[in-house]
């Protein structure tokens, strides 16, 4: 599975940006995909996740902020990150994940989402 992320960038904080990850290869229909990051000195972390029949997951931190959607005929998802806020600062890597398992199978090259005025 190649995963091809687009969409990110500086902004002000409270500020919007939408990324997009699309999926190619060996994608069965039972999946989920999401995006996780990483911040600078920080471990990586989960985002947000959504399954291919829109079962969504999200960190405490973005809650109310972020919204993750899916195009299952494009095998694609999207980040409607709104209300950015410094902290949310970091490089953002889409994942796929199969079914059954927990943790992520295929990781994107990343991309960077700076918030700052």
């Amino acid at each position: 599975v190649q995963l091809q992320a687009s969409g990110g960038g500086l902004v002000q904080p409270g500020g919007s940006l939408r990324l997009s990850c699309a999926a190619s290869g060996s994608i069965f229909n039972i999946n989920a995909m999401g995006w996780y990051r990483q911040a600078a000195g920080k471990q990586r972390e989960l985002v947000a996740t959504i399954t291919s029949v829109g079962r969504t997951d999200y960190a405490d931190s973005v809650k109310g902020r972020f919204t993750i959607s899916r195009d299952n005929v494009k095998n694609t998802v999207f980040l409607q990150m709104n209300s950015l806020k410094p902290e949310d600062t970091a490089v953002y890597y889409c994942i796929f994940r199969r079914y059954g398992r927990k943790e992520p199978d295929y990781w994107g090259q990343g991309t960077q989402v700076t918030v700052s005025s």
